[in-house]
């Protein structure tokens, strides 16, 4: 599953319902409300997680987050954060905890589809 776009990974609905739950329950709201457009042009369903947990963790726009990690001169998630967040945020500790709650929300997600 680590290997796939996450629009294929989420052409499994089960996989889509049980991961936006897992995301609703931790209090991330998918911007436009469907995972498949949020997450399309990220290289794995993790990153995408990831980066809207950091959205809300740091009230940053997703769009953003995601302007800068997808596309050509694209960012890794601790990098994006440097940028975005400001001096007061420690990127490296912001992206562990993201990628934490991304690993949790999958985890709950492939458990419960």
């Amino acid at each position: 599953m680590g290997s796939q776009s996450p629009t294929t990974v989420l052409d499994n609905s089960k996989l889509n319902t049980s991961l936006t739950n897992a995301l609703a329950k931790s209090g991330v709201s998918i911007p436009g409300g469907d995972l498949k457009t949020a997450c399309s042009g990220f290289k794995n369903l993790g990153q995408c997680v990831a980066a809207m947990h950091v959205a809300k963790n740091l009230n940053l726009s997703f769009d953003d987050l995601k302007n800068k990690m997808t596309g050509s001169n694209s960012e890794n998630l601790g990098k994006t954060i440097q940028d975005l967040g400001g001096p007061n945020v420690n990127a490296k500790s912001e992206a562990k905890k993201a990628n934490k709650q991304a690993g949790q929300d999958l985890n709950a997600a492939e458990s419960a589809s």
